[in-house]
C-alpha cells in the first residue's frame, strides 16, 4: 500500500494525450410514478438534468480529477452538443482543449435515464465523421506527442478512430518512446497492434477471440491469445466487472486482482477511470502489475457514484489508507488462525521465525531485533505479552500502552507477518505450538536462559542472538519521560 501512495502521489506531475471518441453525457434524473396504459413501460417523472464530459472525454476528465495533466483530441460540430462540449472543457483547468471542431459534423450525445439511483434507459445521437478529421487529429497529436509522458487511445467505435489513424497514433508514440495504452472496440483488434497494453472488457475480449471468457483460465486463454496473434502488443489488461482485473503481460504469467466487495450504483465509465488511473501511474515510472492494482482501485470507488465518475487523488489515498489498516489487523490473530496461518506458509515452503517480547514502547532496538529476525525467515511471528503479563513482569505502570495499542503498532511494521498475544508469563507453551524453525532473541541472553531453546533445537530448529542497539530499552524511555 506504501508503494501505491507513492505513486499515486506522482499523479502530479503526469501529461497525459488523449486521442478518441469525445461525445456529451446527458443525465436526466427522475423518478418511476406508475406503469404507462399505452405500453408496459414505466412512465418517468422528470426532476433535473445534468451533462458531463463522456468517452474519451471523460478519460480526459478522470485524468485531470486524479490531479494529472491532460491534453484532449477529439472531434465535435458546431452544434448545440458540441457547444455544450467546449464549454465543459472550458471549466476544466487541467484539461487543454485540442478538439477538432467541424461545422458539419454531428457532436455523439448520450442520454442516460436514471430512477432511483439505477439506470433504467439510454438514447444515443450519434453519425459518421468528415474525412479530414483524421489528418487533422494526426496532425494535432505530432504537435502534442514529444510534450506529454503517455498516449491514450480511447476508442468507442463512433468512427473519429478508423484503422489507419489508430496505427499512426501508435507509430507516432513509440518513435517518441511513449507508453500507448488503447481502450479498444469491436471484433478486429489488429489495429492495435503495438501498443503498450490494451484494456478490453471480458465481453468484448470473446467477440474479439471467438473465445469463451467465463471463468479465469478461459480469460487467461483468450488474453495469450491476443499476444499470439498480435506480436507487438505487450499486454492485455482484461476488465472484468465485480471479477476485477487480469493482467496477461507477454512471456509473464496472468496475474488476476480481483475487486472489493462494495455497493454498486452506476458502471457508466468505470473502464474509463481504469485507463486514467493505468495512464497516470505509469506516466509516474510504475511497472505495469501496481499500476494495474491502482487502476483497480479507482474503478472500485468508481462504481460506488452515480454517472460517469470522476475519481480523486484524494479518494484513492483514502482507500489505500483503509486497505492498510486492514492489512495491519489480519497480522493480530489468536493461537488457532495463527497455526492455520502457518500450514499454509509452511505447505508454500516459507521458513518461519519467531521472537517475542512486551514491546510497550517500540524504540530503535526493537526494530533492529525484528529487522534481524526477519532477515533470518521468510515469515516473522512475534508473541507479544498480554498487560496482565508485562504488569507481573515489569510492575505496576506497566505497560505504559495497552495490548492491542502495543500489537498495531507491531502489525504495522514491515518486518512483521503476525502478531500472537500470549498471558502466559512465558512464551514456551506459543513457542511449542508455532514451532519456528529460527527462534531469535537480542544479545543480551545467554542461550541457556532464551525460553523455548532447547526445544526447537530439539527438532533441528536454529536460535539466534541478534545484535543490540546501545543505551536503547523502554525503561530508560519511562524514565527519561517521567523526568
Amino acid at each position: 500500500m506504501a508503494k501505491l501512495l507513492d505513486i499515486s502521489a506522482g499523479f502530479r506531475h503526469a501529461r497525459v494525450l488523449v486521442v478518441g471518441d469525445v461525445m456529451l453525457d446527458r443525465f436526466v434524473y427522475a423518478r418511476v410514478s406508475r406503469i404507462s396504459p399505452e405500453a408496459p413501460v414505466p412512465v418517468l417523472l422528470i426532476g433535473r438534468e445534468a451533462t458531463s464530459l463522456g468517452g474519451a472525454g471523460n478519460v480526459a476528465r478522470n485524468i485531470a480529477s486524479l490531479g494529472g495533466r491532460v491534453t484532449l483530441i477529439g472531434g465535435r460540430g458546431e452544434d448545440d452538443a458540441g457547444e455544450h462540449i467546449g464549454e465543459l472543457l472550458a471549466r476544466e483547468a487541467a484539461i487543454e482543449d485540442a478538439l477538432v471542431v467541424l461545422e458539419d459534423a454531428h457532436t455523439t450525445e448520450k442520454i442516460r435515464y436514471i430512477a432511483d439511483q439505477q439506470q433504467v434507459m439510454r438514447a444515443d445521437r450519434e453519425a459518421p465523421w468528415p474525412d479530414p478529421v483524421n489528418a487533422m487529429a494526426l496532425a494535432a497529436a505530432r504537435e502534442a506527442i514529444a510534450h506529454h509522458d503517455v498516449l491514450v487511445i480511447s476508442d468507442y467505435a463512433k468512427g473519429f478512430l478508423p484503422p489507419a489513424l489508430v496505427q499512426d497514433l501508435i507509430a507516432l508514440a513509440k518513435a517518441h518512446g511513449k507508453p500507448v495504452i488503447v481502450d479498444p472496440k469491436g471484433a478486429e483488434f489488429a489495429r492495435y497492434d503495438g501498443a503498450t497494453v490494451i484494456t478490453p472488457n471480458r465481453s468484448e475480449t470473446g467477440v474479439a477471440t471467438g473465445m469463451d471468457t467465463g471463468s479465469d483460465a478461459a480469460v487467461a486463454a483468450a488474453a495469450q491469445n491476443l499476444l499470439t496473434r498480435l506480436p507487438g502488443l505487450g499486454a492485455v489488461l482484461v476488465t472484468r466487472g465485480p471479477g476485477g482485473l487480469s493482467l496477461a503481460e507477454r512471456g509473464a504469467e496472468i496475474v488476476h486482482i480481483p475487486s472489493r466487495a462494495r455497493e454498486v450504483f452506476d458502471v457508466s465509465g468505470a473502464g474509463d477511470t481504469v485507463v486514467a488511473a493505468l495512464a497516470l501511474s505509469l506516466a509516474a515510472k510504475s511497472d505495469l502489475q501496481n499500476a494495474v492494482r491502482l487502476a483497480n482501485i479507482a474503478a472500485g470507488i468508481a462504481v460506488t457514484m452515480v454517472g460517469t465518475a470522476a475519481v480523486t487523488a484524494a479518494e484513492i489515498a483514502a482507500e489505500l489508507q483503509v486497505r492498510q489498516m486492514e492489512s495491519v489487523e489480519q497480522k493480530i490473530v489468536s493461537l488457532e488462525p495463527a497455526l492455520e496461518r502457518l500450514a499454509l506458509w509452511r505447505a508454500e515452503g516459507h521458513k518461519i521465525g519467531f521472537t517475542n517480547g512486551c514491546f510497550d514502547l517500540v524504540h530503535p532496538g526493537h526494530i533492529s531485533l525484528l529487522t534481524q529476525a526477519r532477515a533470518h525467515c521468510d515469515r516473522l511471528v512475534v508473541g507479544l505479552n498480554r498487560d496482565a503479563s508485562v504488569r507481573r513482569l515489569k510492575g505496576d505502570g506497566r505497560p505504559v500502552q495497552d495490548e492491542m495499542a502495543r500489537a498495531i503498532v507491531l502489525a504495522s511494521l514491515a518486518a512483521v507477518d503476525l502478531v500472537v498475544m500470549f498471558g502466559e508469563d512465558t512464551p514456551d507453551n506459543l513457542i511449542r505450538q508455532v514451532r519456528p524453525d529460527i527462534l531469535v532473541k537480542g544479545a543480551d541472553y545467554k542461550r541457556e536462559n532464551i525460553v523455548g531453546a532447547d526445544f526447537v533445537v530439539s527438532y533441528g530448529g536454529e536460535v539466534m542472538l541478534a545484535d543490540l542497539v546501545p543505551d536503547r530499552s523502554t525503561s530508560e524511555l519511562i524514565g527519561r519521560a517521567r523526568q
